[in-house]
């Protein structure tokens, strides 16, 4: 599975949400959407500065991630971005992918 970040800024109405119901509320929400697009939750964090949240997940496909951030927008509670993580092996297959890739030793 894909592992991807999704970075959470809430609209005023959004913020309202948060303040009635907590961030409990907030973090199970977002868990219910998540799985049923297929995907899991790995973690749900709350942040101050120029980000509200940080969510990420692991997802079978990008489609389904497509699905959340679609409905996630659509909600206007929320606007921001998603960020695909990955693993330092998946970046090391990336290199010899690049032109500049030089083999070790050649």
């Amino acid at each position: 599975m894909a592992r991807y970040m999704f970075v959470v800024n809430y609209s005023p109405e959004g913020a309202k949400g948060i303040l009635q119901e907590g961030g409990t509320a907030r973090r199970a929400a977002a868990e219910a959407l998540i799985n049923s697009v297929g995907a899991t939750m790995e973690s749900f964090d709350f942040a101050f500065g120029s980000d509200d949240a940080y969510v990420v997940v692991d997802s079978p496909n990008p489609e389904a991630i497509a699905a959340a951030s679609l409905t996630l927008a659509a909600s206007g509670a929320v606007s921001g971005h998603t960020i695909p993580l990955l693993p330092p092996e998946q970046v090391d297959e990336a290199t010899k992918l690049s032109p500049a890739y030089r083999p070790p030793g050649g």
